[in-house]
């Protein structure tokens, strides 16, 4: 991910500290003290990913039980959205145990969670909370997707393609659309000609998972794409084909 420190350890008490501190800050009733132990306690021996859930879990233990209340608060500590294409796992790394927790726990609430996963990709990530929106709602998703990949917001527009990749890295095989994939590449049709890098690296990949996945679906896409004159365009295309192609 573009660190020189173990991600690993930063998801233990010196995250739980951070936590608390900027809930405390919104939700007074929140226990930081013990909070922070528990955080301390149950990640030992833990992977990366391991902790990311385990923090998850302990926000739902240690915050109201009305969902809406919870993501009110949590949107609120999310400060200022992120400038750039970089920085979603150094600066903003803090943020991933509350997508964690939308996608843990939001399943039953698809407006306000995709409301809450908009917010929270604009800093870190929410290409991992989507999936199972993606999953149970479908339709509903695909209406909400294809606004982002109209919005001005890069990240809502890297959103667009990442979330909907089919083998998106660190992720469960999103296999919805693998026998139909239209619906998909009407979304990515929407970005073929984006001019921001991430969004582009994000089309690029996503493009080379259905090379994996369902070759013969795509290739009728890379071809038409291929004969686009738009530098974007090529730019995506290469990068999607150069190991497979």
């Amino acid at each position: 991910m573009g660190t020189n420190y173990s991600i690993t350890e930063q998801f233990g008490a010196n995250l739980a500290e951070l936590l608390a501190e900027k809930i405390s800050g919104i939700y007074p009733d929140f226990d930081s003290q013990n909070f922070i132990k528990d955080t301390e306690n149950k990640v030992v021996g833990q992977t990366y990913t391991q902790r990311v859930i385990t923090i998850a879990d302990l926000l739902k233990n240690y915050l109201p039980a009305d969902y809406n209340e919870v993501l009110r608060i949590l949107c609120s500590i999310l400060g200022e959205e992120n400038p750039n294409q970089t920085g979603m796992f150094t600066h903003y790394y803090w943020i991933l145990p509350i997508g964690k927790f939308v996608e843990l726990y939001g399943i039953e609430y698809f407006s306000l969670s995709m409301n809450a996963i908009e917010e929270i990709t604009k800093r870190n990530t929410g290409e991992y909370a989507v999936r199972p929106f993606i999953r149970k709602y479908p339709e509903k998703s695909l209406e909400i997707i294809e606004k982002w990949a109209k919005s001005p917001n890069f990240h809502l527009r890297r959103l667009a393609s990442e979330g909907l990749r089919p083998k998106l890295p660190w992720a469960s095989k999103l296999d919805t659309f693998v026998e139909n994939p239209a619906p998909v590449f009407q979304i990515l049709e929407l970005l073929k000609e984006d001019e921001i890098l991430f969004v582009k690296k994000s089309v690029a990949n996503h493009l080379t998972d259905w090379l994996k996945v369902n070759k013969e679906a795509v290739l009728p896409l890379i071809h038409r794409w291929k004969t686009s004159e738009n530098p974007h365009t090529q730019w995506i295309i290469k990068r999607a084909t150069r190991k497979y192609l």
